[in-house]
Order: C-alpha cells, then structure tokens, then sequence
C-alpha cells in the first residue's frame, strides 16, 4: 500500500469517526443545541480537525443523509433488477423496500426529512448539495422505473412516472413526520407502520387502471 493510498484511507476513517460520533450528539441534543465542540469531544478531537472535515455544523448534519440516499437507491434498483417480476410484484416490492430504508434509520431519514425543508440547504458546500441533489434525482428516477413498467404493461394508469414517483416520496415522508410528531406528544401513539400500510394501499389503489 503507497503512501498516499494509506493518507486517503485514514482520512476516511477518520471523517467516518466525526460522523458516527456526531449522529450520537444529534440524536441525544438534537440538531439545535448540539454543537460543534459537542461533536469534537463524542469523537475525541479537536474542533479544528472537525474543520477540516466539514465547513460547519449544517454539513456535517447533512452527510448523514448521504447515508440513507445511498441505501434507497440500491434497494430500489435491486426492485428494478430483479428479474420475472411484473408490474404488481415490483410495485409490492417497492413498497416493501421503503419499510426497509426506513429501518435502516429512522432518526438519520426523519432528520433528512426536515433538512430538506429547512434553510440548512443554503449553508452546504456546492460539493455536498451536487451530491445529495444527484442521490435524490436517481432515486427518484428508480421509484418512476417501477411505474414506469406498469404504464408500459397498461396497469398502471398512464401519468407521468417523474409525478407519480414524487407523490410517492410525498406520502412516504409526510406519514412518517406526522406519525412521528404525534408519538412526541403521546408515546403509545406508535402507529407508523398500520398507517403507512394504508397509504400504499390507497396509492396502489389509484394507480391501477380501473
């Protein structure tokens, strides 16, 4: 192994350090009060190592997401790979996937949620917002693949697989922030997963040709 070969790998793993230990610090403060000197003392460095790493604490929240944009995008082109299914199996499959992406990590995917809608964005590096908006485009355009093939069969009914694609989304992660905020207030509200189940099935009810 070079030299400089050995300088990258240690320079990842040491980015892979500040992020483990910043997901602990947002998840026990939050992204508001966590900071980060909070972050620096979890992963047992220097603030200004953290610098040089990330530019602020608004990046460095944000390439959790990069985490969670990556795995929904292997799991739904594995939908879209996976060869003999039809239309109505890789729409079941799909759906099945995005229980499975929120498994991976509900706190990083619910925080990835409200970043998305906050003023955060505005604070990213051009480098990090290129790579989050590229994540987030082919995603989005694999989820419209499985819709895609059920327009292509005559299933489906015949609208814009982009549209249909990002209500999808639209209703994946405005059930999970609104179950979400309901179990803050009452913790044996815990009704996320009968409540997405019912929205699938009234997506997949309007998506199929009558």
């Amino acid at each position: 192994m070079g030299i400089q070969e050995r300088k990258e790998r240690e320079k990842e793993r040491r980015r892979q350090q500040i992020i483990v230990a910043a997901k602990r610090v947002f998840s026990e403060k939050g992204f508001n009060k966590a900071t980060m000197e909070d972050i620096a003392h979890e992963a047992e460095l220097s603030p200004g190592t953290l610098y040089l790493y990330f530019k602020n604490k608004e990046e460095l929240y944000a390439s959790l997401s990069l985490r969670i944009l990556q795995y929904l995008h292997i799991r739904v082109e594995h939908v879209n790979k996976e060869e003999g299914l039809g239309a109505e199996q890789k729409l079941d499959a799909l759906i099945e996937a995005m229980y499975d992406v929120y498994a991976f990590d509900p706190l990083i995917l619910i925080n990835m949620f409200h970043l998305q809608s906050s003023e955060t964005l505005k604070n990213l590096s051009p480098q990090l917002m290129s790579e989050i908006e590229e994540l987030s485009r082919k995603s989005i355009n694999a989820i419209a693949a499985v819709f895609q093939c059920g327009i292509d069969g005559g299933i489906f009914i015949d609208r814009h697989p982009v549209a249909l694609a990002d209500i999808f989304w639209s209703l994946f992660s405005g059930v999970i922030l609104w179950t979400t905020s309901k179990k803050i207030i009452n913790e044996e509200k815990d009704y996320l997963r009968d409540t997405l189940k019912i929205a699938f099935e009234m997506f997949s009810r309007g998506l199929y040709k009558h």
